[in-house]
């Protein structure tokens, strides 16, 4: 039986991402959202297919539907905090309603506001993400219980298509790196990886 909120290893986001990281392998966009994910992503190794967002709350998902959509051969991941996902929950209706095959969403939930004073999200109460991500209409949506069912889950995601919904409950260490904070480079850098400028 999946996991829920409650039953899920607590781990550590640092080392999901690298485990993420270590299943890509076809130029995949990885797309991280604000703060600690970010850092962690850049963390992992740059690539010239990740983007780093800036400043702006919940945005990772909906750049990664477009990404997905724009490119539909090439397998395109969000990497997401509870928090920011919760200020853009209707992008999952959205994806739900597509079925976006080519879009892997992976949040990664301390059910805190980390990066403002760590203040309770509403995944600290009653709010599971992965039964929302149901009840939107994503039927490949599940808690990875621990670290090895993460990896089995990023692998079906990668093989089997989507959209695909990975949830993770992580602790309250911060990101072991800190992104360039030039939105500039990072714009071009990640359209040259996605071959659409040269």
């Amino acid at each position: 039986m999946a996991a829920t909120s409650h039953n899920a290893k607590v781990m550590n986001r640092f080392e999901l991402t690298k485990r993420l990281v270590g299943h890509l392998n076809k130029d995949e966009a990885v797309i991280g959202g604000i703060g600690n994910t970010n850092f962690d992503l850049w963390g992992s190794g740059q690539r010239p297919q990740n983007y780093y967002m800036l400043g702006s709350m919940g945005l990772a998902i909906p750049i990664a539907l477009g990404v997905a959509i724009a490119q539909p051969k090439r397998h395109v991941i969000a990497i997401e905090g509870d928090g920011s996902l919760l200020m853009q929950l209707g992008c999952l209706s959205t994806i739900g309603t597509l079925g976006t095959k080519n879009l892997t969403m992976v949040v990664m939930d301390n059910a805190s506001y980390q990066i403002t004073g760590s203040q309770p999200t509403a995944t600290a109460q009653a709010a599971d993400l992965v039964a929302i991500a149901r009840a939107s209409g994503i039927a490949k949506a599940a808690w990875a219980a621990d670290e090895d069912e993460f990896d089995k889950l990023v692998a079906a995601a990668l093989s089997d298509g989507g959209p695909t919904f990975i949830a993770a409950r992580i602790d309250q260490k911060p990101g072991v790196a800190t992104t360039d904070r030039d939105p500039v480079q990072i714009r071009e850098r990640f359209m040259r990886g996605l071959g659409v400028r040269k």
